[in-house]
């Protein structure tokens, strides 16, 4: 068992983790700069449901794109 390539691929996969959380966070701080309105009491406040489901399908959105860019190249599209 090669362990150093291991730790290595472990360090790698945690950067890549740090950095995709980093970029969704920056994603849902541009929502909410951009909306005229405050989320929050739009959502706890007013109980805006529709409002919710549309932030957390904003927030899937931004992850998968965010998972897509990070993901490496495939096996076979290498070869």
């Amino acid at each position: 068992m090669d362990w150093h390539r291991i730790l290595f691929n472990l360090a790698e996969m945690s950067l890549y983790s740090l950095g995709g959380f980093a970029l969704l966070g920056v994603a849902i701080l541009l929502v909410k700069l951009i909306v005229p309105f405050s989320i929050r009491h739009e959502i706890e406040d007013e109980q805006n449901v529709a409002l919710a489901v549309l932030i957390g399908a904003v927030i899937v959105a931004f992850a998968i794109i965010i998972a897509a860019v990070m993901m490496p190249p495939a096996v076979s599209a290498i070869k």
